[in-house]
């Protein structure tokens, strides 16, 4: 048990660093930035309690905030994310009992269920946070238009950061 609550905050803090110092100065398009920190939303253990989950989102987009000057609209769009974490759970999978310990991954649950389960809270997280930056809708389609741009992206990433880093097999 605490080892898992050390790999957690270990990863929290290692994604907040990462978006800040690496991912936050990468543009493509000037338009294009990759959101990797959703990443520690992502990949919580199913038997993690939903206040937990909701904290750890707040304190999660809050951090991000603090270190982008970005005026609360990351803590808005991981909360948001992390509400909604247990229905997308609920919408991608065909089975209700998860093991103890198992959390969200390629190596535990398979390509299809991670790629699905990821893209809905990339997907929400993104149009949500492009929305309140923007906040109007004037810009309707241009603005959704790059928050999908951006899902493409940060899925990219995701999907690479299982690979190289989750996809080890369990001690």
């Amino acid at each position: 048990m605490n080892n898992i609550i050390l790999r957690n905050i270990i990863r929290f803090i290692g994604l907040v660093l990462l978006q800040v110092l690496v991912f936050n100065n990468i543009e493509v398009f000037s338009f294009i930035t990759p959101y990797i920190y959703i990443l520690f939303i992502i990949l919580l253990p199913f038997e993690t309690p939903r206040w937990i989950i909701l904290i750890s989102g707040f304190l999660l987009g809050l951090s991000i905030d603090v270190f982008s000057n970005s005026g609360g609209i990351h803590t808005a769009a991981t909360v948001l994310i992390a509400f909604i974490s247990p229905w997308a759970q609920n919408v991608v999978s065909t089975k209700q009992d998860y093991e103890l310990g198992l959390q969200p991954g390629i190596k535990n649950l398979g390509f299809t269920w991670f790629f699905f389960y990821s893209l809905i809270l990339t997907s929400v997280h993104h149009i949500c946070l492009f929305y309140l930056e923007i906040f109007r809708f004037t810009e309707l389609f241009g603005t959704l238009k790059h928050a999908l741009y951006n899902v493409v992206f940060t899925m990219l990433f995701i999907i690479i950061s299982q690979y190289l880093f989750f996809n080890r097999k369990a001690d």
